[in-house]
């Protein structure tokens, strides 16, 4: 009898060893072939599932996929296909200078938007803000954004990734509140994740009661039934405003005071935030329903951007651009942007990124920029809220320096700007960052503009913060402890899984 019973514990033994192989393989197997994915990851992927037996096939289920599911695939490129007008109208068609004509015509190929002129875009802030009191430029662009919101008439379309109850939010929610209940209609779109403190608290009731419509998005995506098929946490990480179909607002800042009292000890957040009007607002607004008539399913929006009167155009020949990634856009499409900017430049090409975790052809097309006599700056935020994205970063600093790549860390708060400009000519704007979050998982919205006098105000504004910077030295970095260097360059080298 005990024999039986042993044969039989022994047998079922087998039968789980050969499964939890076949499982592993089966997974390997996905990790290898799943497209879209560069070497590096698939490395990656292919040591956790092999090193760390179960777990890694549980992180892989977790972690390893990018789908959002089938079915919101096909209602955003439903929706997608009904906001066709602002991308074919003719008013867009502009002639952008020669020598950045390549760069609007990469833009052009993610979403199918055109270049516009007429524009006028402003970087909001504190006209007299010193150069320690950097959260004061990001109160006075909250202190805008209300102003417009108050004055609006016919719609609020707001989109934020991280909303909270704070001065700020507070203040917004009211100010929004206020509007619908004078018969504005108002949107909110917030992403479930990072706002899911305020959309369980008394502002979202408050704004609920007000007649705001509101939408969580992506709130579905942690769902067990989801685990097997896509990321659990892919982010809606947009920012995006759009009052009347006249003012639209782009840029880093969430709805939220520069202290950020969810993570104080990094505050102040530093951030940047254009208010725009004219042809492009259209583009906006596109962009903005293209993610709300997906998830809330709400019909007849789709010719709000073009049912209106042409958005004023002005004499300043600013002209602008819009796009957004995701996981249903081109696979590579914002690196592809990111590089081709640090490519374009001949001059000077400087920058700002609060998390900086970059593939090889953002770091390559860096580092080459000082080889062709470009000079080229990046600003980090000397203290990071990600351990592990403070860590990649700063793993590249060895690299970065030996190629004549000046490195600054921002001490005065987390630098939260996203800002790219080159040679006074062109600025790259938005929510993303040049981490793998954003280049490969996160929804994001970026503008592209070329003015002098918007690049100039931007790049000012970069250059404070690069006059309140300490820069990093390649002796110092040499100089690391080996431990440091270890931590930094192992965790580097899970990026392609993070």
């Amino acid at each position: 009898m005990w024999l039986h019973l042993l044969q039989r514990h022994d047998l079922a033994g087998w039968i789980w060893s050969i499964a939890i192989f076949v499982a592993h393989l089966l997974v390997v197997a996905r990790a290898l072939t799943r497209p879209n994915r560069t070497p590096a990851s698939r490395v990656a992927w292919v040591a956790v599932i092999l090193s760390v037996p179960a777990l890694g096939v549980i992180a892989y289920l977790l972690l390893g996929e990018t789908s959002i599911g089938h079915a919101r695939m096909e209602r955003l490129r439903r929706t997608e296909r009904l906001l066709e007008a602002p991308k074919n109208d003719d008013t867009a068609v502009v002639d952008v200078p020669p020598r950045i004509n390549a760069l609007f015509d990469l833009c052009h190929s993610i979403n199918g938007f055109r270049p516009v002129a007429g524009n006028r875009i402003a970087l909001l802030g504190h006209p007299n803000a010193p150069i320690d009191q950097p959260k004061l430029d990001c109160r006075a662009a909250i202190d805008t954004l209300i102003a417009d919101i108050e004055q609006a008439r016919e719609h609020v379309h707001i989109a934020f990734y991280i909303w909270l109850d704070d001065d700020a939010g507070g203040r917004v929610a009211d100010a929004v509140s206020a509007a619908a209940r004078r018969g504005v209609q108002c949107r909110v779109m917030v992403d479930a994740l990072g706002s899911r403190a305020f959309t369980q608290g008394p502002r979202w009731r408050q704004l609920r009661d007000a007649g705001v419509k509101l939408l969580k998005t992506l709130n579905d995506i942690a769902r067990w039934r989801h685990f097997a098929f896509s990321r659990a946490d892919l982010r809606d990480h947009r920012k995006i405003v759009v009052i009347d179909n006249r003012i639209a607002y782009c840029g880093s800042q969430n709805c939220a005071d520069p202290e950020f009292e969810v993570k104080p000890q990094f505050a102040p957040w530093i951030d940047m935030l254009l208010r725009c009007e004219g042809p492009i607002v259209r583009q906006q607004q596109s962009l903005f329903l293209s993610g709300w008539i997906a998830e809330a399913g709400e019909p007849g929006l789709e010719g709000l951007p073009v049912a209106q009167p042409v958005p004023t155009r002005f004499d300043e020949n600013v002209i602008a651009q819009v796009f957004e990634t995701g996981p249903i856009t081109r696979h590579n499409a914002m690196s592809d942007m990111f590089a081709a900017c640090m490519y374009a430049a001949r001059r000077e090409l400087l920058i700002t990124t609060p998390y900086f975790m970059p593939d090889e052809a953002i770091l390559r097309a860096l580092c080459a920029a000082p080889r062709r006599g470009v000079k080229a700056t990046i600003i980090f935020p000397a203290k990071n809220d990600s351990w592990l994205v403070g860590n990649a970063c700063r793993s590249t600093y060895a690299d970065l320096l030996a190629c004549g790549v000046a490195v600054h860390e921002y001490p005065l708060g987390l630098l939260h700007s996203k800002s790219l400009t080159l040679d006074g000519q062109l600025a790259l704007v938005g929510s993303a960052n040049m981490d793998r979050r954003s280049l490969e998982l996160n929804f994001e919205n970026n503008m592209l503009i070329a003015d002098a006098d918007v690049v100039a105000a931007i790049h000012a504004r970069q250059s404070g913060y690069l006059a309140a910077s300490r820069p990093v030295t390649l002796d110092e970095v040499r100089a690391w402890p080996l431990h440091q260097r270890l931590v930094q360059n192992t965790v580097a080298m899970m990026a392609p899984v993070l």
